[in-house]
């Protein structure tokens, strides 16, 4: 019993630790890159843009069938007995009739109504690669987005980590300075309340990394932790002209093109309307196999049909006149729909544009200031080791440049947010 229960036991610890391994697994770190990349092939967004081309697939198959034979296998077997029949002609036998065929059908004209239906769904295939590409586009703009927020979180944290070691510092040489006799109660309990101001933006900064974490993994549709490495450091452009990127967001941006393929579809499902009370012709037949019983009579052999059929519908109770009030009624709201669409993205690229150049340009001033509070901690220091400035002047330095530091690191987080949002409302991020 005892090597069996070692053997247990040795087997529980083990599954134990890969279990715990497995939970405390190190996040994979991803540079931007290998983010979108991981998003594109995940995406739910992107996922239901294919379901979406694979339903209007179907829906244009569906329609095209309309334009080609309908064939049907038809059999019947029936028995029979009518007593009221007079005799000479089978009253009173009972009969048995049995029947197998073929029967097809095959319109000929109908007013242009098949045609336009076919036109509607080639048109609804278009919209279906629309419709990809801007899930395409909003996976990168949010990721790209999720991924910024992130590399802030961890800047945000590294500063607020520096800030209380700052902190800490103090406080131990306010100790130090006063068991030396040259600092007071009052030095040691305004360092002690320092310390404890920076331990609210300490936690708010891990808060903020959990949250931007989970977002990116949001985002990137996976289900482990992920992380993320790169650099705050944007290359600062001025953007296009307000002309230029317009003219750009209003040939690329995949909603537009695809209210435009919209548009064609309601036009064409006018034409289907206005078709309803239309003359059509169509081509019917059937060929097969009849057999008849009845009393000692049998009689079997191939039978077969064939006609043209025209049918007017030329008074419908004004039906026909209702659908084709509605569909001009959607149609004309599809187009009210664009001018909103194409008003929607001339305000969405101007503010695009000046959030890029606003978040530039302060990106670029504040970039001045670190270089100076840079400067001014280095002439700090340099004054303390000389004696000519005392420890408080360098705690200030250090502070005025850790907040430059969290300002600069924010504009750019800005900067680079502002320009993912305006390659997206220019239609053309990631291309």
């Amino acid at each position: 019993m005892k090597p069996n229960i070692i053997l247990r036991t040795t087997i529980f610890m083990i599954t134990l630790l890969t279990v715990a391994t497995a939970a405390h697994a190190a996040p994979q770190i991803l540079t931007l890159e290998q983010a979108l990349s991981i998003a594109l092939e995940k995406s739910r967004e992107v996922a239901r843009a294919g379901e979406y081309g694979k339903s209007v697939q179907g829906r244009y198959i569906e329609e095209r069938a309309a334009a080609l034979p309908q064939i049907s296998l038809n059999s019947a077997y029936t028995a029979s007995e009518d007593r009221g029949m007079p005799i000479q002609f089978g009253g009173g036998m009972k009969q048995y009739d049995s029947s197998l065929g073929l029967s097809f059908s095959q319109p000929l004209y109908t007013w242009g109504k098949i045609g336009a239906a076919i036109k509607a769904a080639e048109i609804g295939l278009q919209t279906s690669d629309e419709q990809m590409k801007l899930a395409r586009q909003v996976t990168r703009r949010d990721v790209t987005i999720a991924f910024t927020n992130l590399l802030l979180a961890k800047e945000l944290l590294r500063v607020a980590n520096e800030e209380m070691e700052q902190k800490k510092r103090h406080h131990d040489e306010s100790r130090n300075r006063f068991a030396a006799g040259v600092a007071t109660d009052y030095d040691i309990l305004a360092a002690e309340v320092a310390v404890e101001n920076a331990v609210p933006a300490q936690i708010r900064a891990e808060n903020q990394l959990k949250i931007s974490k989970e977002r990116l993994r949001f985002n990137l549709a996976v289900d482990y932790d992920v992380d993320a490495i790169g650099e705050l450091a944007p290359k600062v452009e001025t953007g296009k002209p307000f002309a230029d990127a317009l003219k750009q967001a209003l040939d690329k941006r995949p909603e537009l093109k695809d209210l435009n393929h919209r548009i064609g579809i309601y036009g064409q499902l006018v034409e289907i309307a206005s078709a309803e009370n239309k003359p059509r012709i169509d081509m019917k037949g059937s060929g097969g196999w009849h057999r008849l019983e009845m009393g000692d009579m049998r009689s079997s052999g191939a039978l077969w049909n064939v006609g043209v059929f025209l049918s007017f519908p030329f008074f419908d109770g004004m039906r026909s006149d209702g659908k084709v009030m509605q569909a001009k009624s959607d149609l004309a709201s599809k187009e009210i729909e664009k001018r909103q669409l194409v008003d929607s993205i001339r305000l969405q690229v101007e503010t695009s544009l000046n959030d890029l150049r606003e978040a530039g340009e302060i990106y670029q001033a504040l970039s001045g200031t670190v270089r100076q509070a840079e400067k001014l901690l280095s002439m700090a220091e340099k004054g303390f080791e000389f004696g000519v400035k005392i420890r408080l002047e360098v705690e200030d330095a250090q502070t005025n440049l850790l907040k430059a530091r969290v300002n600069r690191a924010k504009a750019a987080a800005d900067y680079l947010m502002a320009k993912a949002n305006l390659d997206w409302a220019m239609g053309g991020i990631g291309e």
